[in-house]
């Protein structure tokens, strides 16, 4: 009977030493699929964003063509290509628009009105984000033109016959204009993706949600107007959707309500936007402020130096606003320096950027509201038509792509993701 047990258990080693060569083999597999459906929402501690209790801070970049570029078949793979090279840089965050309203490739053809076609596009940038380990910061609507923007809901309104005004600020104040936009929130944030089956609402892989881009409502400088519509819709939007964060999606510029900071604004013109950063983003329902950084176009005739002196006075102010007065994280969401610049040379933009992630970098290191950045942005080769006096496409070889490789290293350093697999192993190739 013994040879007999012996032979039966010979089929039965041979299937464990099958199973763990198996598991040897895919475990990495196994355990970054596992980490894929698993990754917890950011939140938000304090001054600072956490995952899964662990801080985090931004090294991320601007993205705004993905949704376009996902409509078609032919440039859809720029999408998953510009995801892969952010990914391989260490950037854990891209900052894109969930909007097109009216004209070409439009995602909502008509108020209440969706192309399931453009929304497929979404979903597909929100699933190949996943894929690649990087989340969205989402962005709704824009102040300008570009996309429809607010514009294209007051036209709306006034083809309709129910526009209160023609002004573009009558986005802000106009009650049929705020339901149209309310619908537009609910189809969004509780859309079903087609690709991963998961409703926006309830996916991780967005990291937030990002209200307006650069608004400004020039027609109530006291800025009321615009307070009240950031009150009303980010309760609104918390309603349906109380697990992602919220922020308004402010160029930083400090108004009437604040001052004492007025000194800090570029020139008098900011203060007359009726938009005001800290009362702003103060709103109940914000979770992060947002702060471009654009002297090119916010200064005339200053010199280069002079530039990089405003920026480090404008990021300090608003990281102590967001430490003294907020205290909520402040995340750089848009920064560049323009190649068109009569003086402009390639070194510059390098100490440009230095300059941001240095201020961002030491707050980290200090556990201040510095939260990150995003770089205004990038693209991959063959999209010279959506580039613009900012863009950058990275190359392994350009010293842009090393420095930005440098910061995710960074930063990762302070909060530990360092010790993680693939960061570790990008660190480890500068050394």
């Amino acid at each position: 009977m013994v040879p007999a047990r012996n032979g039966s258990a010979i089929p039965v080693l041979g299937f464990l030493i099958c199973a763990a060569f198996i598991y040897l083999s895919f475990r990495d597999l196994f355990l970054n699929h596992k980490w894929r459906t698993e990754i917890g929402f950011v939140k938000r501690n304090g001054t600072q964003f956490v995952v899964d209790g662990k801080a985090l801070y931004v090294n991320g970049w601007n993205s705004y063509w993905f949704m376009d570029h996902a409509v078609n078949e032919h440039s859809r793979y720029l999408v998953s290509e510009m995801l892969e090279t952010g990914a391989k840089m260490g950037l854990t965050v891209c900052r894109t628009w969930a909007f097109n309203d009216g004209g070409y490739n439009a995602l909502q053809i008509s108020p209440g009105r969706f192309d399931e076609r453009v929304f497929k596009a979404l979903d597909h940038v929100i699933a190949e984000a996943k894929k690649h380990d990087v989340r969205l910061l989402l962005c709704l609507v824009n102040n300008l033109q570009a996309y429809g923007g607010k514009s294209q809901y007051v036209q709306w309104a006034w083809q309709e016959g129910v526009g209160l005004s023609s002004s573009n600020d009558s986005f802000f104040f106009d009650p049929s204009i705020r339901k149209y936009f309310k619908n537009y929130l609910t189809a969004l944030l509780t859309r079903k993706n087609s690709v991963t089956g998961i409703e926006y609402r309830n996916d991780p892989t967005i990291f937030a949600w990002e209200l307006i881009n650069e608004p400004r409502c020039t027609s109530d400088v006291s800025g009321d107007t615009l307070q009240d519509w950031i009150d009303e819709m980010t309760g609104f939007i918390k309603s349906i959707d109380d697990k992602h964060l919220l922020t308004v999606g402010l160029e930083g510029f400090y108004g009437p309500n604040s001052p004492k900071r007025l000194t800090v604004n570029p020139e008098q013109w900011p203060s007359e936007l009726g938009t005001d950063f800290v009362r702003n983003s103060n709103s109940s329902n914000i979770d992060f402020a947002s702060v471009h950084i654009y002297p090119d176009h916010w200064f005339h005739n200053q010199t280069f130096e002079e530039k990089l002196k405003f920026v480090v006075k404008w990021m300090q102010s608003h990281i102590e606003d967001g430490m003294k007065e907020l205290k909520k994280p402040v995340l750089f969401t848009e920064f560049g320096l323009s190649n068109l610049n009569k003086d402009y040379e390639p070194s510059q933009r390098e100490r440009f950027y230095r300059t941001i992630f240095d201020v961002v970098y030491k707050s980290a290191k200090r556990r201040k509201a510095g939260a990150g950045t995003l770089v205004w942005q990038l693209f991959m080769e063959g999209m010279e038509g959506f580039n613009d006096e900012f863009g950058i496409v990275p190359h392994e070889q350009d010293p842009m792509y090393r420095l930005m490789v440098e910061q995710s290293c960074r930063l990762g350093r302070v909060t530990g993701h360092r010790e993680e697999r693939k960061l570790r192993k990008l660190c480890s190739k500068r050394h």
